[in-house]
């Protein structure tokens, strides 16, 4: 694939059309860590316009600049004119990778996105490591001495992973009474890291007796890469998943996913993605229609929510963060809501659709004491409601939001929407 957004990419189309209102300030994730007018929307978008008039050479420093973005798209969400500046970071991310290559820590990991047995191998060797004996803090700060891996070097706190991965627990397909059927994309974190969203997410098909197909040949939906600029690997997954999604969507009501980045991923920025490749562009938006966040499904298209009102009442308190990728790009958020909320009370925290400060692979390594700086403020909204859960459909917030909570010693426990209505389906 040889791919040069510089040329096939209008920039000034979309950063000429700045007003420069301001709006998009006060709602910057990297701007409220990082008060530079530089790294704030309209900055980015200056900067940008300046690239393709070729008065701006794109250097370290404006690798800096422009790897700083943390992509929530709340700037977006307040344009007056929806200005896409994520859209446009995405695409000069790309140009930044050609230039300056990607670290051999993102490219061995962006590997293993796109063969899923090394990543279950990969992943296995990580379980057995993390459960041995040993103390392996030592053994990682003497491997540090020689190789770079910042998210190793950062005093932070990982998710742990499963001896079996989700997909490699259970036959591809479930039959819970053959009445209907469903595909589930599952998400990289939830198949390794969060394994009990999909037991869960199963549990629910099966109280509401609808068969499962576990799509097992499905690949990363390519949302790390894509931030990352590497579009070698988005190119790859993409189309092979595109492919395998038309190869079964005839058979199934729906392609279900847990997850808001893989969701948005899939629904959405894969149209981002092949601007420029008009057919596969029109294959991915063909495919839209089957896809939907887990809730979104089970809220609209299933009796589920009757079901919920007649099981008993829980007395856990649970706060409801709004992801990123579904309330700004997906415009979902009543959904989880609505079912959590037959069985467990709901406190709302003063500003729930605040970036959690995940912001992807870069941000989360080289960079990531702006991840730090931007969870802090969620984590403080999180203790001042007092709730013994905080949930989300995302696991790349659940990642950032136990260790932003670990810092702040706040002992409130993250689950999954999922996971919540599988606990009051049970009693």
């Amino acid at each position: 694939m040889s791919k040069t957004p510089q040329d096939i990419f209008n920039y000034r189309g979309v950063t000429d059309e700045c007003i420069k209102c301001a709006k998009c300030i006060p709602v910057c994730t990297i701007y409220n860590v990082n008060p530079d007018e530089v790294t704030s929307p309209r900055g980015f978008l200056d900067l940008l316009g300046a690239y393709q008039r070729g008065n701006l050479e794109l250097d370290k420093n404006a690798k800096d600049i422009f790897e700083s973005c943390f992509l929530c798209t709340a700037c977006v969400e307040v344009c007056p004119k929806s200005l896409p500046t994520d859209m446009v970071i995405e695409q000069v991310r790309s140009d930044i990778a050609k230039k300056f290559g990607i670290a051999w820590y993102k490219k061995l990991f962006f590997l293993l996105l796109r063969h899923r047995w090394m990543n279950d191998i990969a992943f296995k060797l990580g379980w057995v490591f993390q459960t041995c004996g040993f103390k392996i803090r030592a053994d990682i700060d003497s491997m540090n001495s020689r190789f770079s891996i910042p998210m190793l070097k950062a005093d932070r706190l990982l998710p742990s992973l499963t001896k079996t991965s989700f997909l490699n627990s259970y036959p591809e397909n479930i039959s819970n009474g053959g009445k209907r059927k469903v595909a589930i994309f599952i998400g990289c974190l939830a198949n390794y890291n969060y394994k009990s969203i999909g037991d869960s997410l199963l549990e629910i098909l099966e109280t509401l007796e609808i068969d499962a197909f576990l799509a097992k040949s499905q690949k990363c939906c390519s949302a790390p890469a894509y931030f990352t600029g590497d579009f070698d690997t988005v190119d790859y997954n993409a189309k092979f998943n595109i492919e395998y999604f038309e190869s079964f969507s005839k058979d199934v009501e729906a392609i279900i996913v847990p997850e808001a980045t893989c969701s948005a991923m899939l629904k959405i920025d894969y149209e981002h993605y092949f601007h420029d490749q008009p057919e596969w562009k029109a294959r991915a938006i063909a495919l839209r229609s089957k896809i939907f966040m887990a809730t979104e499904w089970l809220q609209h298209h299933t009796h589920l929510e009757q079901l919920l009102k007649s099981k008993q009442k829980d007395t856990r308190i649970v706060t409801y963060h709004d992801p990123c990728h579904a309330k700004k790009m997906q415009g979902l958020y009543l959904e989880p809501r609505n079912l959590i909320s037959k069985n467990y009370n709901i406190v709302e925290m003063s500003d729930p659709d605040r970036c959690c400060g995940f912001g992807g692979v870069t941000m989360q390594t080289e960079k990531y004491h702006f991840a730090k700086a931007a969870g802090a403020p969620k984590a403080a909204m999180i203790k001042e409601t007092k709730a013994d859960v905080v949930s989300a459909e995302c696991s790349a917030c659940r990642m950032q939001i136990n260790d932003s909570m670990g810092y702040a010693d706040v002992e409130t426990v993250f689950k999954n929407p999922i996971e919540l209505i599988a606990e009051a389906l049970r009693e």
